[in-house]
């Protein structure tokens, strides 16, 4: 794993619905040009993603156009008038297990 320094000042962490210490955190290094998005257990980093300076308009767009508790996005409207898509619940994300292979011994 990298380095890990101190949340930017332009950055959030949010809870995961299924708790156990689980968070996201998305923080912006204008630096770099980057958006971190990286997820943690606890204190432990176990992933990251850095998204382009260029591409955070579109993830934001995106992000928008995604009904919410507090109100529906007209697009939206039409969206789920025309499809039966339902998302998975944190239950049903499935098996996300890894095969892990011994690690070869030199003597």
């Amino acid at each position: 794993m990298g380095e890990v320094l101190p949340m930017p000042t332009v950055g959030d962490v949010f809870q995961d619905v299924r708790g156990d210490d689980r968070t996201m955190r998305v923080s912006y290094h204008q630096d770099r040009g980057v958006m971190v998005v990286s997820l943690w257990a606890g204190p432990v980093c176990r992933g990251s993603f850095r998204l382009a300076a260029d591409d955070i308009g579109r993830l934001a767009a995106l992000l928008s156009d995604i009904e919410s508790p507090t109100g529906t996005p007209e697009d939206a409207t039409v969206v789920a008038e025309t499809t039966a898509v339902t998302a998975p619940t944190p239950d049903q994300t499935g098996d996300v297990s890894m095969s892990i292979r011994p690690i070869p011994r030199v003597a």
